[in-house]
């Protein structure tokens, strides 16, 4: 991760975001800055559908943070713009993982991911975490 004049984070390879320093407040549709957003803990760089995510745009809400409940919800209900996924019906679940794999995964690229899915909020690893698992992943060639 590299940093600009401004102090911003700027992505260039395969990142861990912080939610709360880089990625919440820095990556969120600044004009000239990548538009990124998460689902299920990996970070997408959505700025191709700027028309979808960028300034004013219908789905911008979902930006600069991970949005997996409101993405599973079709929510845009601030509430519902988090990580969490507690209580999500089945159907929302199976949405959840079509939106995933069929618009996320097919159409933009993976830039990285948010610190909860590899590391436990004491900062401990988190066991359920296999890198072999994950889209675009390799700790040979990003660390």
């Amino acid at each position: 991760m590299q940093s600009n004049a401004g102090g911003n984070c700027i992505s260039r390879k395969m990142v861990l975001y912080d939610p709360v320093r880089c990625y919440q407040h820095d990556l969120k549709s600044q004009a000239g800055q990548p538009i990124y957003m998460a689902v299920k803990g990996v970070v997408f760089d959505v700025t191709s559908g700027k028309e979808f995510y960028g300034k004013d745009a219908p789905y911008n809400a979902l930006t600069g943070k991970d949005s997996t409940r409101g993405v599973a919800k079709m929510s845009l209900d601030p509430a519902d713009l988090t990580q969490d996924t507690t209580g999500l019906t089945q159907d929302e679940l199976k949405s959840l993982d079509d939106i995933f794999n069929n618009v996320y995964k097919a159409k933009y690229p993976i830039v990285g991911y948010t610190s909860w899915r590899i590391l436990n909020e004491d900062g401990s690893p988190n066991k359920n975490f296999r890198p072999e698992d994950q889209p675009h992943f390799s700790i040979k060639e990003e660390f």
